[in-house]
């Protein structure tokens, strides 16, 4: 087969997921706003099962839900039977997901979850299936064929099963006012949360500013430059008001025989770029990306007092 008869037939592919993505935003009813409602409401956690590709599916909707605001864990059901199943408390609810719903493996845990009144959401093709017929909340997926020319291996019901269960944490997401510093507090090693700190968590503070006085001179300047080695020193009034900077540039351009003993109004840049301290640092490497700056000092918004100072060395390293 030519590489374009192969490219059309993977978008051929891709053309039949988004057709069965098509049928389940059309297919989905009032079921599934219930099984939000009954997420929300519970006071443990949120349990997901089931096996092979519907299994790994299951896995990664309990990560997100996890770290989206909704304690959740994961249990293959073949496992559930040799002792996993012990984790699941009253207060749980559980998730299944099945597209025959006839799962021979989940029938264990289903029993279980039965016997000890512990509520059950369907994500199944099937609505008269064992699962079905044992679950508090039915959410069907569209009952179509698989992208797999044999009809066999999970392709379309397993993408349905993820497009619904995200959509159902996202849900749960607006409902429990899930805001980005709960985000960043439940992701504090990953790149999404660490672009998300403030600028208050990682700016220099107090003794390390490099800050000096209007009544200075190059001298002066060049000193504290070199011991804070930020490249840059703010310039600050009688009223310890931020009116200028000095870059390790602004000395390079003005090297003159008397250079040191210039004041250092002459050189400096008036009404520096600053940033507030309750800004992210995503907003912070914009700003010095946008005026090709490397450094920001961080000024009280009401008192145009300094407060820190953060390099794009900083930024980075949380990337």
């Amino acid at each position: 087969m030519s590489y374009s008869k192969q490219l059309n037939s993977i978008k051929h592919n891709i053309k039949k997921q988004k057709i069965a993505l098509s049928k389940l935003e059309k297919s989905i009813d009032n079921s599934v706003v219930k099984a939000v409602n009954m997420l929300f409401k519970t006071n443990g956690k949120i349990v997901l099962t089931g096996i092979g590709k519907s299994g790994y599916i299951g896995l990664k909707l309990s990560a997100t839900l996890s770290s989206t605001g909704s304690p959740s864990i994961f249990i293959n059901s073949s496992e559930a039977s040799h002792g996993d199943i012990g984790i699941i408390q009253s207060n749980d609810i559980l998730i299944a997901l099945s597209k025959s719903g006839e799962t021979r493996e989940m029938l264990p845990i289903i029993n279980y979850s039965k016997n000890n009144n512990i509520k059950i959401i369907a994500i199944t093709a099937n609505a008269k299936s064992f699962l079905a017929n044992n679950s508090n909340i039915v959410c069907l997926i569209p009952d179509i064929s698989e992208v797999c020319p044999l009809n066999l291996a999970p392709t379309n019901s397993t993408t349905m099963m993820l497009v619904l269960g995200d959509s159902i944490a996202m849900e749960l997401m607006i409902k429990r006012k899930f805001a980005k510093n709960n985000f960043k507090q439940f992701h504090p090693g990953g790149m999404l949360g660490r672009s998300l700190l403030l600028v208050k968590d990682l700016m220099h503070v107090k003794s390390k500013l490099p800050i000096i006085n209007t009544g200075s001179n190059m001298r002066d300047a060049l000193l504290k430059m070199t011991s804070n080695g930020f490249g840059c020193v703010g310039v600050t009034n009688n009223q310890n008001h931020l009116v200028g900077i000095i870059t390790d540039g602004d000395l390079r351009r003005n090297i003159a025989k008397n250079f040191i003993d210039i004041p250092i109004n002459k050189i400096m840049t008036k009404n520096p770029v600053t940033i507030d301290k309750g800004l992210n640092i995503k907003t912070a490497i914009e700003i010095m990306h946008k005026n090709k700056i490397t450094a920001l000092f961080v000024v009280n918004k009401t008192s145009k007092i300094p407060e820190g100072i953060i390099h794009i060395h900083d930024c980075i390293k949380t990337k």
